[in-house]
């Protein structure tokens, strides 16, 4: 019969490990030491792990420090971990040492263990492949840590942010050109204001989405620089010379992204400000996209006693007991995201600020709280843009009844009659409740040529 455990040892004894699993001793300890609530370390990041240490074996390769045999079994491995084929080996809570040193430990065993499998050896024995010696050779969990960081920043950013975002910018311009010539009353302080089209609405949508690609992008180019190579403190003590270099050249290579050492390694590992940046440009898309889910909502409302000018796509029952009804649910998920996101970034801009000396030690909170919030977004971005944005429609009578019946299309009058006339007519209309044109005529003001000439919403946009 099989053992159910085997026998694990790091410098403080030994322990028991399923048998079945690949991590070892320290792993096993964080288990028993850090069982604090559900969230796990995102698989993000293990496979940027996978990354890292297939780069870190390359260049120790490279530079004559690692072997070619243990080398390409420890690179095997890797390439195990990238395809996510290791995953269930990876059980650590994000509620651990702030440094991401056990998650760091986690893949040294779980590499070592698997590349001595690959090897024919005996799992546990740390031979010919020991987890500190080879697997995290030249490395330390400091730089080790903020690397993975800033890899699965960038990877979920352009593998799933970015086109999330370009699909909602292109649905926008989409809706946009279709609502081009529908003249619409504008709204300010939530009162009638001059016309626009709903078009120049849509325009502004989208014109907002894009700046907040444009800041988020930028932020890439600060993420590409990474602390690999500074192990401990920033020195890079125990890391060969130019380490840091051909690190970069591997690791661009396999991620197909021009990664470059960062150019001082004492802050990249003390602080991550960097990060803090990003988190603030996805705070900036929330407040963005709460502001166009709040206009969008606010203008389907209805359909009968609402503003009604815009026709939302039916996707699902609104309601347990009201029959018929829908209700903006593609907009308050992605709402709700928008606010999770925004408690994110108050957890990450605060986690920031708390680097002691030359550590920042809440390394795993900040990443966790930042791959939540672009993977929330990717998908909720995504969604609503398919789901709801693409098949909501313009609702032409009402958008034709509000504009015909606002009091705000007297602004036009301004110019010939004076602001103080034009204020007596609108003030007369809405108290008799007749149409501006009555009380322009009653009043003697104009004649009703004039007045036609004047108040046409087509001159007004």
């Amino acid at each position: 019969m099989k053992k159910k455990h085997r026998i694990e040892e790091d410098s403080l004894g030994s322990i028991k490990v399923d048998s079945k699993k690949l991590w070892g001793a320290q792993t096993q300890r964080s288990l028993t030491n850090f069982n604090i609530g559900s969230e796990k370390m995102p698989d993000q990041i293990i496979v940027s792990l996978g990354y890292q240490k297939k780069a870190a074996a390359i260049t120790n390769m490279q530079i004559g420090k690692l072997d070619n045999k243990k080398g390409k079994a420890i690179i095997k491995t890797c390439d195990e971990i990238i395809k996510g084929k290791l995953f269930q080996h990876f059980p650590l809570f994000i509620w651990q040492t702030g440094s991401g040193t056990q998650t760091n430990m986690n893949a040294n065993e779980v590499i070592s263990n698997r590349s001595i499998q690959i090897l024919k050896g005996k799992i546990g024995a740390k031979n010919p492949i020991h987890p500190n010696d080879h697997v995290n050779m030249s490395q330390s969990s400091n730089d080790v840590f903020p690397t993975i960081m800033h890899i699965a920043s960038v990877l979920d950013i352009k593998r799933k942010l970015i086109p999330s975002i370009n699909l909602l910018i292109k649905t926008f311009e989409k809706k946009e050109n279709e609502f081009k010539k529908i003249i619409k009353i504008g709204r300010t302080h939530t009162q009638d204001a001059t016309p626009l089209t709903l078009g120049q609405v849509f325009s502004s949508y989208k014109e907002q989405i894009i700046k907040n690609k444009n800041k988020i992008t930028y932020t890439l180019d600060e993420l590409m620089f990474i602390a690999q190579g500074g192990t401990a403190v920033g020195t890079g003590l125990n890391a060969p010379k130019n380490f840091d270099k051909k690190f970069c050249e591997n690791l661009s290579k396999l991620t197909k992204l021009k990664f470059k050492p960062t150019k001082n390694k004492f802050e990249s590992i003390a602080a991550h400000d960097s990060l803090v940046h990003l988190s603030a440009c996805l705070n900036n898309l929330s407040v963005s996209l709460l502001k166009i889910c709040n206009d969008l909502r606010m203008l389907s409302s209805g359909p009968r006693s609402g503003i009604g000018e815009l026709i939302l796509p039916v996707n699902e029952p609104g309601s347990s007991i009201m029959p018929g009804k829908v209700n903006p649910t593609h907009i308050e998920a992605l709402t709700m995201v928008c606010v999770q996101v925004m408690g994110n970034h108050s957890t990450v801009t605060f986690a920031g600020s708390q680097g002691h000396f030359e550590l920042n030690a809440f390394k795993p909170v900040i990443i966790y709280n930042i791959l939540q919030s672009i993977n929330l977004f990717s998908d909720s971005i995504n969604l609503f843009s398919i789901k709801c944005l693409t098949k909501m429609k313009a609702n032409k009578k009402n958008i034709l009844k509000n504009l015909r019946e606002s009091l705000m299309l007297v602004t036009a009058l301004s110019p010939k009659i004076g602001y103080d006339n034009a204020s007596k007519i609108a003030q007369e209309a809405h108290k008799k409740n007749i149409s501006l044109k009555k009380a322009c005529l009653e009043m003697g003001f104009l004649s009703p040529k004039e007045f036609d000439k004047l108040v046409d919403p087509k001159k007004m946009i």
